[in-house]
């Protein structure tokens, strides 16, 4: 779901934006951060950019279906 470099990079970004005295130990927190992250986010429901799109396609073949549907219904 979340791509784990995306997760890696922006958790090296945190650590990297620490002063001097962060940065000497940068590993443990980069590590820290990256634990945070992925467990906010696995508490998110979120989808994959694929799901999404399937879904959209579906939802709108549904929708032309019950359209074409409701003129049926009005023709009778």
């Amino acid at each position: 779901m979340i791509d784990p470099a995306k997760i890696d990079a922006l958790s090296r970004r945190l650590s990297d934006a620490l002063p001097e005295g962060g940065q000497q130990v940068a590993s443990e927190i980069r590590n820290r951060f990256r634990q945070i992250l992925n467990q906010g986010l696995e508490g998110l429901d979120l989808v994959s950019r694929e799901e999404f799109e399937v879904q959209k396609a579906v939802l709108l073949r549904s929708r032309e279906k019950l359209e074409a549907l409701e003129k049926k219904i009005e023709e009778l």
